[in-house]
């Protein structure tokens, strides 16, 4: 019994299908025969009912003798009362009327079984395991029920779900094993470095002027290296860093992007101005992110402007709006593409390229993003903060 519930779980769909139908229309032909057998059998009850309109008749020979017990003969049906008139011709059309309404129930019936029995299981499994994949859930099994052909969809989309799995295992594996070597990386390069800056130090303070020269060409190198090894430790750090959001009010947090922009800008003998159109009170946002990335955009931008640096502040929906527009020569081709990539600088000098790099991942995990481009007169960058609507 077993094996033959099997094999019928595993029937392919179309054989399903067609074994549901052809039972569907057997049974509506059964229900339509039993109807038919049951309206005739009324009629003929309602009939019983009435006497029989039969004359006898004899057959004579050419004397005039009886010729047997002579038989009836009927003639018109006895009339029947109105009501039992109405019945019976109700009786007689409810066959033709059942008949499509039998094989409609039926095929309805059997598409309805076919679902619940074959599709609906399956498909709700799949349904849900896709909507936890695009959740980056992967801590689940899709249960195979059947070998047929959702059976074997199934069993495609659990090897699907394992190999995402052990990808995004491996994947989150070496991040965490670069994440530990960068941290390694920079902690053991401190002490070398400290040390070849002292003895650098005692080069300078040397009264051979050769000597000397060239202990303050390794001085800025060595300053560069101790750079390096600080922004590798702030992006370590920077990877684990989350925002707290919390209900911040707009306009102390454009004065204090106002004022300290003000000040770089005057820092670099450059105009700044601000436009602020945002129209809510408060925003749920972090301050602490908004004025890092605010920090290094007007630092980048002050450093490339012409004479005069534009902060423009905007609410839209899901979050705020920050651009920093200045008047310089604007982006180049290839830092429009890469401008926001780690280490990628335009110019060769003590910077490393990391501000829009930083920027990018502060308001990514913000739930926003950075947007770089060249406005109509000179470089003009935009970041998006997503805010929480339940905490605003």
């Amino acid at each position: 019994m077993e094996q033959i519930r099997r094999r019928w779980w595993d029937l392919p769909l179309r054989k399903a299908l067609v074994v549901y139908i052809t039972v569907a229309v057997l049974l509506a032909l059964a229900l339509c025969e039993m109807t038919a057998n049951l309206c005739d059998l009324g009629v003929k009850k309602i009939r019983a009912a009435y006497p029989d309109n039969m004359e006898k008749y004899y057959l004579t020979n050419e004397r005039g003798e009886q010729l047997g017990e002579g038989t009836y003969i009927g003639t018109d049906p006895f009339p029947l009362s109105p009501e039992d008139q109405r019945t019976v011709d109700i009786l007689r059309a409810l066959p033709t009327v059942t008949t499509p309404v039998w094989s409609a129930l039926c095929i309805l019936g059997a598409a309805l079984l076919f679902y619940r029995n074959k599709l609906k299981r399956p498909l709700a499994e799949l349904r849900l395991a896709s909507e936890k994949i695009s959740q980056n859930d992967l801590d689940f099994t899709v249960t195979v029920h059947s070998r047929d052909e959702l059976g074997q969809l199934s069993a495609s989309f659990e090897t699907m779900r394992a190999a995402l799995a052990r990808n995004f295992s491996e994947m989150w594996r070496q991040m965490e094993e670069r994440k530990r070597l960068n941290a390694a990386f920079a902690h053991d390069l401190r002490t070398p470095l400290t040390v070849l800056k002292g003895y650098n130090e005692m080069l300078q303070a040397s009264g051979e002027e050769p000597t000397r020269a060239t202990a303050i060409t390794m001085g800025r190198h060595i300053d560069r290296l101790e750079q390096y090894v600080s922004t590798m430790s702030q992006l370590h750090r920077l990877e684990d860093t989350r925002p707290e959001l919390r209900s911040t009010p707009l306009s102390p947090l454009a004065a204090s992007l106002a004022e300290s922009g003000k000040m770089v800008c005057t820092q670099a003998g450059k105009g700044f101005s601000m436009e602020d159109r945002t129209a809510s009170p408060r925003l749920a946002l972090d301050g602490a992110f908004v004025a890092q990335v605010f920090g290094n955009l007007v630092a980048n931008a002050a450093r490339y402007a012409g004479s005069a640096v534009a902060l423009s502040l905007a609410e839209t929906d899901g979050g705020l709006l920050l651009t920093v527009a200045d008047d310089g020569p604007g982006f180049a081709p290839e830092a429009l593409e890469k401008a926001a990539d780690p280490y990628f600088t335009g110019e060769k000098g003590s910077h490393f390229g990391l501000g829009l790099y930083i920027c990018t991942t502060l308001c990514r995990h913000h739930g926003g993003w950075l947007k770089v481009e060249n406005g109509p007169a000179g470089a003009k960058v935009t970041a998006f903060f997503g805010t929480d609507s339940e905490i605003r």
